[in-house]
């Protein structure tokens, strides 16, 4: 189950004022728990509604009503997505929340995501069924050749993610088909990445091929983070492009890692918008 949890404005949000370093750390620590929980699947901050407005439709003819909006407490001041089996589940990670946070008085909303399952079929449906064509998640699988749990230490160390799955050959019912000198080598690894998954395992000698002709592409807002990313990748490995700005980015890298898995680090295009004038 998917559910929406809002975290509802005050007059501290309202008026612009921004978290201590104490609680943001504290917010951090939390979302944390939840990510390697799998349970946290996005979440935001919002400005204040003097920065917003609302649209109102009359008969469908819009009018637009600038912030800031009243009563504060009837406003968003920012969400987090999160996946739950039940929701006494998702009630768990909510009643977490950071006492630090308006010393303990805040107001949360939970509320639950609708499945299509739940609509009366008909036209209007089909159309919402048809987009189920879409995949809930597209992951990357990897294949090493004996590397898998090292490779994967060195991408959650790296990338910040949760390693929520490193099984070998000899804890499946594979082991009796395999040689015992792979029992001891990585048959599945999942590596967590805000509910995106690098996946991989070890391969047979005779049946590991390097990688080629694909790279896994990875996106930031922050320059400073994707050169960061690219500079420890590529250690070790061979840059393929060296990370600087480019015609479409504010910068832009490919290098492959010591592993043999080839990177593309770009900056998303938000940010390379904001560095317009500047020289290339």
């Amino acid at each position: 189950m998917k559910f929406m949890l809002i975290r509802r404005a005050d007059a501290a949000t309202e008026n612009g004022v921004m978290p201590s370093q104490e609680m943001l750390a504290a917010m951090a620590d939390y979302n944390e728990r939840m990510m390697q929980a799998g349970v946290l699947i996005s979440g935001n901050g919002l400005h204040p509604t003097s920065d917003g407005c609302l649209i109102q439709f009359n008969n469908g003819t819009p009018t637009i009503l600038p912030g800031p909006l009243a009563p504060a407490s009837e406003r968003i001041a920012g969400y987090s997505v999160l996946e739950a089996p039940s929701l006494d589940a998702a009630l768990e990670w909510v009643q977490q929340w950071p006492t630090l946070d308006a010393d303990g008085n805040v107001l949360l909303e939970l509320r639950r995501y609708f499945t299509l399952e739940e609509f009366e079929p008909g036209a209007g449906l089909d159309k919402h069924t048809d987009h189920a064509r879409v995949p809930d998640a597209m992951n990357v699988y990897v294949g090493f050749p004996g590397t898998c749990r090292e490779a994967m230490q060195f991408y959650a160390d790296v990338l910040g993610g949760h390693i929520e799955c490193l099984l070998t050959y000899a804890e499946t019912p594979a082991a009796e088909h395999v040689p015992p000198s792979l029992h001891d080598r990585i048959i599945h690894a999942s590596l967590n990445l805000r509910g995106r998954r690098l996946m991989g395992a070890d391969m047979a000698p005779e049946q590991y091929m390097p990688p080629q002709g694909a790279q896994i592409q990875l996106e930031y807002q922050e320059i400073e983070q994707a050169s960061l990313t690219f500079t420890r990748l590529s250690e070790g490995g061979e840059v393929i492009m060296p990370f600087e700005p480019t015609f479409w980015s504010a910068g832009f890298g490919m290098a492959t890692d010591r592993f043999g898995v080839q990177w593309m680090i770009n900056v998303s295009a938000d940010s390379c918008l904001s560095t317009e004038g500047e020289t290339p």
